[in-house]
């Protein structure tokens, strides 16, 4: 509380000062208010600036707390900061890719994006990305799983975690981070995938999240899969069911998995919806003679900036073509869809589109790859915060 200020007996009282009618039409003239206005300007401008430490800091936590008050200290959400409300989801996507080149120690050349960077919003499960566009913004009351994955030299490692600003939904995300914990615990040499899934529902079901005032258990969904990786393949033949089923395959080692697991609020069931922007090359990619010319082009671009890695169409479309290592400048495509479809018509391009949920429901997921070693297993996604 602020002491008030002692004042003495003595001390005169202060004149109020009282304008004429003349003095009063000169101080509302044009000129006397313009007088006025650059005065403020002048003390506006005078007042000391910010420093650029103290401005990032301000910065910071207001998009942490866009829900709250503003204030200026570090606070627990500023681990969502990187996906705040009213986030573009492209913008999201760029800086995932921006983030694991200066992540990595070895040559930027060394280094590339395993798949697609996913940022699928509520009911939509995986397999999206925004294409050109696409304005689509993250808002308070989203759910966005962030899927994406690296590789250097071939040897990737995929990871998924799911961001959402209201807590409602924090027991939907909560199950699905448990179900990918059970999942890695369970696995190991000689382990049966059947009964990993087994125990991965187990888990996952046993979460319910109230929402709006409504209460659904959260479900498995059931036809999504982790599954094995190998060099420059990010899926190797091996599916990690999250349900229990009767799938005897065991795991060996040296082999190289992602444990991921996806909670739904809807069915537990996901189709193919909406405008597809993820695409692969065929591993096993058969010989196929093309009659379009574009066909033969973008085929050749996508084998020299791709492989057999995912991608999407927005890196086509940039002006490096998808690889500023690999493609000078002006390898951008353009007007490439009609052969984009014949090549995947043809089996040499696989696509991926959005797998959703029922209309309305919310969808979670997290991810990590773990390697099975002759007397361990090592999470190689694990950072500081998850």
């Amino acid at each position: 509380m602020a002491t008030p200020t002692a004042t003495s007996s003595t001390a005169r009282p202060s004149r109020r000062r009282f304008l004429s009618p003349s003095s009063l039409a000169r101080a509302r003239s044009p000129r006397a208010r313009s007088r006025t206005t650059r005065a403020t300007s002048t003390r506006t401008a005078r007042r000391p600036k910010r420093s650029a430490r103290s401005n990032a800091k301000a910065r910071r936590c207001t998009t942490a707390c866009a829900t709250r008050p503003r204030c200026t200290v570090k606070c627990a959400s500023l681990r969502r900061a990187s996906s705040s409300p009213a986030f573009a989801s492209s913008t999201c996507a760029k800086r995932l890719k921006t983030r694991t080149a200066s992540s990595s120690k070895k040559p930027a050349l060394l280094v590339a994006l395993a798949s697609r960077r996913g940022c699928s919003l509520n009911h939509v499960a995986a397999h999206y990305t925004p294409n050109a566009g696409d304005d689509t913004v993250l808002k308070y009351g989203d759910v966005m799983k962030i899927d994406f994955g690296t590789q250097v030299d071939g040897r990737i490692i995929d990871s998924a975690f799911t961001v959402a600003f209201d807590p409602q939904f924090d027991p939907l995300l909560a199950a699905a981070k448990a179900a990918t914990e059970e999942g890695i615990k369970c696995s190991g040499i000689d382990a049966r995938l059947g009964e990993i899934g087994g125990a991965i529902e187990e888990v996952m079901e046993s979460y319910e999240v109230t929402i709006e005032g409504k209460t659904y258990p959260v479900k498995c969904i059931r036809n999504l899969n982790g599954h094995s990786i190998g060099p420059y393949q990010i899926h190797a033949g091996k599916s990690v069911p999250i349900v229990k089923t009767a799938e005897d395959t065991k795991m060996e080692e040296g082999e190289i998995f992602a444990i991921e697991t996806f909670g739904s609020t809807g069915r537990g069931y996901v189709v193919e919806d909406m405008e597809c922007s993820h695409y692969a090359k065929a591993f096993d990619a058969p010989h196929v003679p093309l009659r379009l010319p574009r066909a033969k082009k973008l085929l050749s671009h996508i084998t020299r900036t791709f492989g057999t890695l995912p991608f999407c169409r927005r890196w086509m479309e940039r002006e490096d073509g998808g690889s500023t290592h690999i493609n000078p400048k002006g390898a951008k495509q353009e007007k490439y869809m009609v052969a984009l479809k014949n090549l995947v018509d043809n089996g040499i391009i696989t696509a991926y589109p959005p797998l959703c949920d029922v209309v309305g429901s919310y969808t979670a997921q997290y991810e990590h790859t773990i390697i099975l070693k002759p007397t361990c297993k090592e999470v190689v996604s694990r950072g500081d915060d998850y």
